[in-house]
């Protein structure tokens, strides 16, 4: 609802958006359905993958999604810094900001894109250097990478629009797009890997044609609503200003999502380390995090676009009451998560790995798996706030000292505790997280929303 009183002078001073609980679930749930449709893509391609018999294509595949996870992971903040700038635009309500916003990353992305097409062979070479898989997984890998990079302009700019959509609070069309992005991407690697007998490079196309169509029909979308409304200058779309402003605020996002990944490989490593049972137990616990991960998405969204809202508009009360709210429906959806990881988590370990010696493990260090949303719950959160007030610097050097006190633990706590002071490691790490943000939010809100 907006509120609008007018001063002695005339003009109109702005009462933004009432932060309520139907708002917060307006971006919490869609955001958290799209979210669960991305995992499904990846079972869809082992299941077609599978049906061919072929270890050594289903290596090729596993390396290969590995490589798109790095490269599109380090550059969600096309997503994010999208999201939290729009946000901010629009709680100023300045409709050619918004717009100004879209066609900055939109450039950014579709450079990004063309590199990474070009790059196609260093980023080949690098792969088989780090994995050295032997020549039949590498030859399934190359065609996979080689193909699925064609749609890199295309995947990019779909984090640009999604963003868009998510900024501007209208959660069900991203929806809405990722369910088509992610159905035709099923649809076709079916028909190509199966039906066509293409194989990994059936999988590859059936990618590059769902990124392909949701981007065509995404801009589509966006032409529309743009067309309604006034238009930025190219000047104002090359403000150099503001084009530093979004340079420093994705360079820092970037190298945040950079270090995550680093933590995260590194308690692979120590897996490996240990030996294969540990390793097999650690990734099957691991996909616990990563699935609270995919649904705490939504509360985390809906965290970016209400605090980049508040900022924008300079309205502290809608700030506070987003920050609380986000929290709160974040932790009743972590315990639940927690509880069901609890009560079925053996039961979900013995569907996902038939091995008894990992299923015995895995029940040992299931405790820790299971709360980890609850450990997370305020770094995830955190992070949305700090993101959509563009605090990112903030996030960045708070990542770093995070990521300092977890290389402290992870080099000392297995020494004395074995597998458990690894998971105890990470733990401390989302603990880190949450906790070093908190304790800068207070003085942050406060000279943000200094009169």
């Amino acid at each position: 609802m907006t509120i609008e009183a007018s001063t002695p002078l005339g003009s109109k001073i702005v009462r933004p958006f009432e932060v309520t609980n139907r708002l917060m679930l307006a971006i919490t749930i869609p955001v958290m359905l799209a979210s669960l449709t991305t995992p499904l893509l990846g079972l869809v391609d082992t299941a077609v993958i599978g049906q061919l018999g072929d270890a050594h294509l289903l290596g090729g595949l596993a390396i290969g999604a590995l490589v798109f996870d790095f490269l599109f992971s380090t550059m969600n903040f096309l997503r994010s810094g999208t999201t939290a700038m729009v946000a901010q635009a629009m709680g100023r309500h300045d409709d050619v900001e918004q717009q100004a916003v879209f066609w900055r990353a939109i450039g950014i992305a579709a450079v990004v894109g063309v590199l990474f097409i070009a790059a196609t062979p260093l980023i080949l070479s690098a792969t088989i250097g780090f994995m050295d898989p032997d020549s039949a997984v590498t030859s399934a890998m190359s065609t996979y990478v080689s193909i699925r990079l064609l749609s890199s302009p295309m995947a990019l700019g779909n984090f640009v629009v999604l963003g868009l959509l998510l900024g501007q609070g209208k959660a069900m069309q991203g929806l809405y797009l990722q369910l088509l992005l992610n159905g035709v991407n099923v649809v076709m690697t079916i028909w190509l890997g199966l039906v066509m007998d293409w194989g990994v490079t059936g999988i590859a196309w059936g990618t590059v044609l769902g990124e392909s169509v949701a981007l065509v029909i995404g801009l589509f979308m966006i032409h529309r609503q743009f067309r309604a409304v006034a238009n930025p200058t190219q000047a104002r779309i090359l403000d150099v200003h503001e084009i530093r402003r979004m340079f420093t605020v994705n360079r820092d996002i970037m190298l945040r999502s950079f270090l995550l990944l680093i933590a995260y490989a590194y308690f692979t490593r120590a897996g490996t380390q240990a030996g294969a049972v540990t390793l097999a137990t650690n990734a099957v616990l691991m996909n616990f995090l990563l699935i609270s991960g995919y649904l705490i998405d939504g509360v985390t969204t809906a965290a970016e676009q209400i605090s980049g809202r508040a900022v924008g508009a300079h309205y502290r009360p809608a700030f506070d009451r987003g920050v609380k709210l986000s929290f709160l429906w974040g932790m009743a959806l972590a315990m639940v998560m927690a509880t069901f990881f609890f009560v079925f988590g053996n039961s979900i370990v013995a569907f996902l790995i038939k091995s008894n010696e990992v299923q015995s493990m895995a029940s040992h260090y299931l405790p820790w798996a299971a709360m980890a949303p609850v450990a997370g719950l305020l770094a995830f959160h955190m992070d949305g706030v700090f993101i959509g007030a563009t605090w990112s610097r903030d996030m960045r050097n708070m990542m770093i000292l995070s990521l300092l006190g977890y290389f402290a633990a992870y080099f000392i706590l297995p020494f004395y505790f074995g597998n458990h002071g690894l998971w105890l490691a990470l733990h401390l790490f989302l603990g880190l997280r949450g906790l070093s943000l908190l304790s800068l939010l207070p003085s942050r809100a406060r000279v943000q929303f200094a009169d």
